[in-house]
């Protein structure tokens, strides 16, 4: 048995690559989790943790915050708390005949059945939903977080439903020790609006970096080409950086790049950033996708997918990039940050025979140059210079010793 107790990447994510270099057979893990498919096959058993929850204060506070029985409302909560979701709807369903509840999208043991009909799967969450309803019908009851925080921003589970959930739907939260509530419309609005802008800064941006930030989710490899591809598409070049966990000293060495795409699980990408902030902002897949691909609709309309499996062809949610000669490649567009018109993207797919076919020039000239390299020639200090055979050659000496507190040289004072 081995205890894995550090990541590479995020901690709501199965550990595969750390079991494959323990040889485990099978792994156990503790605490929250993104529920996100592994990348290789390993036997996993969830262990989420069971919170107490104040069911009658819970059931009061529903009661409250939705006084018609006939309205359609979902039960939410965060992991700790779904063992006592089923205990609170036996306390509703008295009164609320359109009560639905979630779960969580735990793997199903092996050899086990589907039910019937099979449920929807969504944020992580199994909902069980009748023939002919669709989740976009029902309001959220989230039973989760704490009376005491003052900002759930920095929760990715709550936030990638605020984003995610339909738009018109109320949404409330309830302490699940205290029953005190609060309705998140104006914190979705936020951060929705807060999104937006990062899909504005991902349209003005030359150089994108893709971040890899797992490299135990499945499909992975599949989403890299992807963003690549879009990034290609859009006019715009990209860097593929493998830097573990992103953190502000880490992306501060690419000052070059203008925006970066973390490629991580949906509560990676969503994670809350450092106190002291990075050079340059930080998109999640969905938000590249929305920059880059001229077919997708337009904001308020697209879904904010936070998974990067959703955007994959095979997914319902793909919007493939249209035909080079679409008219849609053209349509006029300002930027709301700088006021400017940007221009149009000039590409070609890299299966045209066109892109292989070498062009006679008269002279020899600069084709094309890396905007990394054009940026490091702009720069008044372009690090240590070698200036080799331009400095007299002397014989070694020896240096100081010592510590830097005190050198042996300096004396005792």
């Amino acid at each position: 048995m081995f205890i894995l107790g550090d990541t590479a990447y995020g901690s709501c994510c199965v550990d595969v690559l750390g079991a494959e270099q323990a040889g485990a057979q099978a792994l156990v893990h503790f605490g929250p989790a993104c529920l996100s498919p592994p990348a290789r096959p390993l036997p996993v058993a969830f262990v989420l943790g069971q919170r107490s929850v104040q069911l009658e204060l819970c059931a009061k506070a529903f009661e409250a915050q939705n006084p018609d029985g006939k309205a359609p409302v979902v039960l939410l909560s965060e992991p700790a708390c779904a063992h006592a979701l089923e205990a609170l709807a036996t306390l509703l369903r008295p009164r609320y005949l359109d009560l639905l509840v979630s779960s969580p999208a735990l793997p199903l043991p092996v050899g086990s059945c589907s039910p019937e009909p099979e449920p929807l799967e969504r944020f992580g969450r199994r909902f069980p939903l009748a023939p002919g309803r669709c989740l976009e019908e029902y309001g959220a009851f989230y039973v989760g977080g704490s009376a005491a925080s003052a900002d759930l921003d920095l929760d990715p589970d709550l936030s990638r439903l605020l984003l995610g959930w339909a738009p018109g739907q109320p949404f409330f939260t309830c302490c699940p020790d205290t029953g005190q509530t609060q309705d998140e419309g104006v914190r979705a609005g936020r951060l929705k609006a807060r999104r937006h802008y990062l899909v504005e800064r991902a349209k003005d941006a030359r150089v994108v970096g893709l971040l890899a930030g797992t490299l135990g989710v499945a499909q992975h490899r599949e989403a890299l080409a992807h963003l690549r591809n879009l990034a290609q598409a859009a006019g715009k070049r990209s860097y593929v950086l493998a830097l573990g966990r992103p953190t502000p000293p880490k992306l501060a060495n690419f000052p070059e790049v203008d925006v970066f795409v973390l490629l991580a699980c949906p509560l990676g990408a969503l994670a809350p950033q450092p106190s002291g902030g990075f050079f340059r902002p930080v998109l999640a897949p969905c938000e590249l996708e929305a920059a880059c691909n001229p077919a997708w609709p337009p904001a308020g309309l697209a879904p904010h997918l936070t998974h990067y499996a959703d955007l994959l062809p095979g997914s319902p949610f793909h919007v493939p990039l249209p035909p080079p000669d679409s008219e849609l490649w053209d349509t006029p567009d300002v930027s709301l940050i700088t006021g400017e018109l940007r221009p149009p993207p000039v590409w070609k797919p890299s299966d045209d025979p066109a892109c292989l076919a070498l062009t006679l020039r008269p002279q020899l000239e600069l084709a094309e140059s890396s905007p990394a390299a054009l940026y490091l020639s702009s720069r008044s200090w372009q690090g240590l210079q070698p200036r080799l055979g331009q400095t007299p050659v002397t014989g070694a000496v020896s240096g100081r010793r010592g510590i830097a507190i005190a050198y042996e040289d300096e004396g005792s004072s």
